[in-house]
This record gives C-alpha cells, sequence and structure tokens, in this order.
C-alpha cells in the first residue's frame, strides 16, 4: 500500500488523535497536560505515520502526531551529520569549556582591578546566552532546519574570539565575549545537538554522545594551545590562532550538519511555555536547571582554587584539561549505556558520582595533587556523561519533530542558573575570606537537588521502580 493511502486508510494500530476544537492547533505532543489517562496512552501510542502527500491536517487544524516515523539508525549520510555536530561542538563547546583559562588569565592581567564575582558576570552572561537564545532557535530549527543558523553562528564565534584579542577593558569582554559569543554559540550548538534525532532513535545516546565529545575535547585541546602560546606569542596572537582553528572547523559544520524529517504540519517558529505543563518535563527541566547551576563552577574556578591552594600556575592551569579529558570519554561510553539502561538511569548514576566527588574526593582531598587531579577525572568524566545524555532524556518526552522545541525550552529555564552560577560561586568564595570550602559544599548540593528532580521526573513517566529502563 503506498504512504499516501495509509494516511487516508489507517491501520487499526495507527488512528489519528484530534486536537480538541477548544484548544490551539499549533501541535500536540506526547502526554499532554489537559488529556486523560487513557487519551495519553493512545497519544503515545497510537500515532499516524507521516506522509508528504498527506494534506488534511494542514487544512483541518489538526496535527499529525510523527510517532512512528523509521531512522536510518547509521548510513553514510547519518554519520556525516555526527561528524558536522562533532565539529561544531568542538569550536562553539570547546570554548565554553575553556572559561576557567580565559577568566584566569583576565583576572590577573587585564582585569586584575576586578574582584572574581565581577569577572565571574561576564562568562556567565556567556553562558546564560548561549542557552536563552535557544527559546527561538529551537522552533526554528525544527521549522526550517540548520542552515541559517550555523552560518551565522560560525561567522560570530569566530568574530568574538579575534576581537577578543584586542579587549582591555571590562565592557569589552562584556560586549564581545558575553553578549557577541553567547548569542552565536547559541546558534551553533542547539542545531548541532538536535540534527543528530532526526537520523537516530534506538542509538540516540551513542551518536549524541560521540557528537559531544567534541566539545570535551576542545576543552582539552584548547587551554593546553592558549598556555603554551600564551608564553611565545602573547594574547592577542594566541586568540587570533583559536579563532582560525575555529573558523576550519565550522566550515565543516556548516556544510554537513542538517535535518531530515519534515517539520510538522502547522509547526509554528514561535516558542511555547505551554508544555512546561507537562510534569515530567517540568521535573526534569529543574534537575537540569541545578545540574547546569553546578557543573560550570568547577569549569571556572578549579584553576583558580588550585592558584589559592598552593600549586603552581602550571599545573593550576593544566587540571582543566584533565577535567575536560575525562569529560570526553564520559560523552562517548555512557552514550551506548544509555541505549541500554535508559537515558535517565545514567544520568542519575552519573548524578551520585558527582555528589561523591565532590563530598568525598574534593572537599577533604582537593588540595593533594592526588586528591585534586582525582575529583577532576571523576566529575569530568560525570559531567560529559550528563551533558551528552540530558539531550536524550529531553528526547524522550516529545516526538522528534518538536525535539528543538523541547530542547530549546528546557536550556532557556536553565540559562538562568548559567547566569547566576558563577557571580554566586564569586561571592561564596569572597564570604568565606577567599576558601573553596562553601563553594564545594554549594556544587554539591545542586547536584544532590538535580538527581532528585530527575528521579521524580522519571516517576513521573514510568513509576517509581528504580530498575525501569527509561
Amino acid at each position: 500500500m503506498e504512504e499516501g493511502e495509509k494516511s487516508e486508510n489507517p491501520s487499526p494500530q495507527h488512528h489519528q488523535v484530534p486536537i480538541p476544537e477548544t484548544r490551539d492547533p499549533t501541535y500536540l505532543e506526547k502526554g499532554q497536560v489537559d488529556l486523560e489517562g487513557s487519551q495519553k496512552s493512545d497519544l503515545v501510542l497510537g500515532v499516524q505515520e507521516y506522509s508528504d502527500t498527506d494534506k488534511s491536517n494542514a487544512s483541518s487544524g489538526r496535527v499529525t502526531l510523527l510517532g512512528d516515523e523509521t531512522y536510518p539508525e547509521g548510513g553514510f549520510r547519518a554519520w556525516l551529520v555526527v561528524f558536522g555536530s562533532w565539529t561544531g561542538l568542538l569550536a562553539s563547546l570547546g570554548l565554553m569549556n575553556s572559561i576557567a583559562t580565559l577568566q584566569t588569565y583576565v583576572a590577573t592581567h587585564q582585569l586584575m582591578d576586578y574582584d572574581e564575582g565581577t569577572i565571574g558576570w561576564i562568562f556567565s552572561f556567556y553562558t546564560a546566552l548561549c542557552f536563552v537564545c535557544g527559546i527561538y532557535i529551537g522552533p526554528l530549527f525544527d521549522r526550517y532546519g540548520p542552515q541559517w543558523l550555523i552560518g551565522p553562528g560560525g561567522l560570530g564565534v569566530v568574530a568574538s574570539v579575534m576581537l577578543l584579542s584586542i579587549c582591555t577593558k571590562y565592557w569589552h569582554f562584556m560586549l564581545i565575549w558575553g553578549i557577541l559569543n553567547g548569542i552565536a554559540t547559541s546558534l551553533l550548538f542547539t542545531p548541532c545537538i538536535t540534527a543528530i534525532g532526526h537520523f537516530f532513535h534506538e542509538r540516540r545516546g551513542f551518536a549524541s554522545g560521540l557528537a559531544s565529545t567534541g566539545g570535551g575535547l576542545g576543552g582539552v585541546a584548547f587551554p593546553l594551545l592558549l598556555q603554551s602560546l600564551f608564553d611565545r606569542v602573547g594574547w592577542g596572537w594566541a586568540l587570533r590562532i583559536l579563532g582560525f582553528v575555529c573558523l576550519s572547523l565550522l566550515v565543516f559544520a556548516s556544510l554537513l550538519v542538517r535535518k531530515r524529517l519534515p517539520p510538522a504540519p502547522n509547526a509554528s517558529p514561535h516558542p511555547d511555555f505551554r508544555i512546561m505543563r507537562e510534569r515530567p518535563f517540568l521535573l526534569l527541566t529543574v534537575g537540569v536547571f541545578f545540574l547546569e547551576f553546578g557543573l560550570f563552577i568547577p569549569l571556572a574556578y578549579v584553576s583558580s582554587y588550585a592558584l589559592a591552594n598552593g600549586f603552581d600556575e602550571k599545573f593550576s592551569f593544566q587540571i582543566l584539561p584533565i577535567l575536560n579529558a575525562a569529560s570526553v570519554l564520559g560523552r562517548a561510553l555512557p552514550g551506548w549505556w544509555a541505549d541500554k539502561i535508559g537515558a535517565f538511569n545514567t544520568n542519575m548514576i552519573s548524578l551520585c558520582v558527582t555528589v561523591f566527588a565532590c563530598y568525598v574526593v574534593w572537599l577533604p582531598f582537593g588540595h593533594t595533587t592526588a586528591g585534586l587531579v582525582m575529583f577532576a577525572i571523576l566529575f569530568g568524566f560525570a559531567t560529559g556523561n550528563n551533558i551528552s545524555i540530558t539531550p536524550v532524556c529531553v528526547g524522550k518526552l516529545c516526538h522528534t519533530q518538536h525535539y528543538g522545541r523541547y530542547y530549546a525550552t528546557c536550556y532557556t529555564v536553565v540559562s538562568i542558573a548559567v547566569l547566576l552560577s558563577l557571580p554566586v560561586a564569586g561571592t561564596i568564595v569572597k564570604a568565606t575570606d577567599g576558601k573553596y570550602w562553601g563553594l564545594i559544599l554549594f556544587t554539591g548540593l545542586t547536584q544532590i537537588i538535580a538527581l532528585v528532580a530527575m528521579y521524580a521526573a522519571k516517576a513521573a513517566s514510568v513509576g517509581w521502580s528504580p530498575w525501569t529502563n527509561f
């Protein structure tokens, strides 16, 4: 039977779920909050297969739910998209994972007259914009694809790195890095992550984890590159060389990252926060909020912590690449496990590891070389998993054609956490007279709250059993 005939005469296993007349027919997701339990079950399990010839929904106000679409799960084109995403994340998130090196350098050179908390606003504003701008970028990706997002984003990232080389005043850094790079990065990483979901379903955790290793690898290579170049050619040319490296990587991302599935009928390019009314998604967003709140604190302060505890400058700059190297493994290996035991389960296990790393390793033994290195390895590995698998968790709560919208909405809320995290951490250090025990306790607490919220999100979806594969 032809695909168009399926749309007109769906089989008993695949039936349409019309949107009620009183609701905005823009789109309908899994588990809509105002449907009864039986309707939810039908919505998730019985959906009509998409076809290009199905135009009835566009005219009637109904939206075809794309729950039975097939995925290549591999192949030349799919892996090209993964490689393109990898290069895009290597450039964009590689810079994000290098903020400790940049923050430590400017705090001891150009901005040495400013305290840690004030300098932290530059980098927290940058990370916040990376996420908050996604509220439109996600829906735009769903509707129009990645082509018109990655190109301008790549140019913005390269321009910001080049211009950073000539920054001397506080407002220079805030404008060039905090604002320009923040907006440009948001145009890159949302399409790079969500495009993979168009080609992989059963192996989405592995493919997403593989692509996200780019960000971790950048977090290893970029700090080491900068540390080497600072001594040889100075700040200015070190940043310009880094800018050319990012330019070459982002050319591949612009050419290779593509979406496969067509947009859902009546898909809107505008955000819609009504999806926050879905309990599992709301709880997951709370979990990711606290996860990211604590994640960026060690990334930004581990080098400063090392200097404050008497380690030499060389080791203090090298501890961040050690953390990011562990993150590379944490992004790749747990992606395979997530496909076996469930993305939520993998994330919760990793959160347990981060709590252990903070309270059992960093707090009592961080002043020793072995203790600090062990913390960097454990925290890097665990948070690497969280970074790569959290988008997969989001994808389990929605249809692929709305993946960008859900992902962007989640991380728009999370942007508040990353905006506050570094200034709050700096304030804690200042309040404890330059000691870091308060910062460590706070970081661990954020991960505990994230663990509880994520477990509650899983329970709202599939029940409280910890052994359920989800």
